[in-house]
């Protein structure tokens, strides 16, 4: 009914329209290919964050513009791009978006079958305890009790889970010589705001860098750990050597030597499978639907 709402406004404004329902995990990427075959140039995202993920596999390098209608758990990028509300009011605002290029970024890890990948991201993609707790979030109970579930699991990670250290290489802040830390989290962040309680989650990441904002968790503290969510959440973080903020193009993960602790990785909530991991900055760019209002 909220696809068709926001398809009838479009038809009215004289946008020609067609829906394409996902049935599966994996479809939303090959209905946006069949989409473009059909010669359509725009495609809106009628989901989550992870429906946005799976449909720009697709679209990332063309000419083919992204769009946003918010209809899941967690809207991340709708929120950065100030799209949140009825799918009517958001087909309107989208009336009057233009297509902006913008780069994305991109990570290679290994599968769950061992193979090697790659999947572009928006929001941000991370490795450590936050992709094991999109490891363990399950689908029915997302779609039942939303938010809540995130919180809930995150309360269960961050009082028994271990927060094993795995060995990070990145530049950073503009050198081009490299260095090693250990580190027990990373998130390479592309958003401004996340929303909810993450909110402005790393200060000065947006969608137009062509850079990663980097946080790096140089510690195994719970009491760090939570010191920083509660101060992001007050909107009074600050940085230290336990959590560093970064300016990056590139990050590589690895385990430690004789670690046989298993550090998962993730990108814009989508768990994808383990170490070792490389972030970087995609060669190519997305066209994505932007409103004028819009501080992305």
């Amino acid at each position: 009914m909220a696809v068709q709402e926001a398809a009838a406004v479009l038809r009215d404004a004289g946008v020609a329209t067609e829906t394409f329902e996902t049935s599966r995990p994996g479809s939303g990427g090959v209905l946006a290919l069949e989409a473009m075959r059909q010669g359509f140039d725009t495609i809106l995202a009628c989901g989550g964050d992870g429906t946005v993920h799976e449909i720009l596999q697709s679209l990332v390098g063309t000419d083919v513009a992204l769009g946003v209608l918010p209809l899941g758990t967690a809207n991340a990028l709708a929120t950065d791009l100030g799209l949140i509300g009825p799918p009517a009011k958001v087909a309107r605002a989208l009336l009057h978006a233009v297509p902006v290029r913008v780069p994305v970024g991109r990570i290679h890890f290994q599968d769950k079958d061992g193979n090697r990948a790659s999947r572009y991201f928006t929001v941000a993609a991370g490795i450590g305890v936050d992709a094991l707790l999109m490891s363990r979030l399950d689908a029915d109970l997302k779609r039942r009790f939303g938010y809540i579930v995130y919180l809930v699991e995150a309360f269960r990670i961050w009082a028994t889970a271990s927060f094993p250290f795995f060995e990070a290489a990145f530049t950073s802040n503009g050198s081009d010589v490299p260095r090693v830390a250990e580190v027990s989290q990373l998130l390479a962040v592309r958003v401004r705001s996340f929303g909810g309680v993450l909110r402005e989650l790393a200060p000065g990441a947006t969608l137009r860098n062509g850079t990663l904002r980097l946080l790096a968790f140089r510690t195994r503290s719970r009491f760090h750990y939570l010191k920083f969510l509660l101060a992001v959440m007050a909107g009074r973080h600050t940085f230290s050597d336990a959590v560093e903020l970064l300016d990056t193009h590139w990050v590589e993960c690895r385990a430690r030597n004789g670690s046989q602790a298993a550090i998962f990785a993730e990108a814009d909530g989508e768990f994808l499978g383990c170490l070792p991991v490389r972030i970087e900055v995609a060669h190519e760019p997305l066209t994505l639907l932007i409103t004028p209002h819009a501080q992305p």
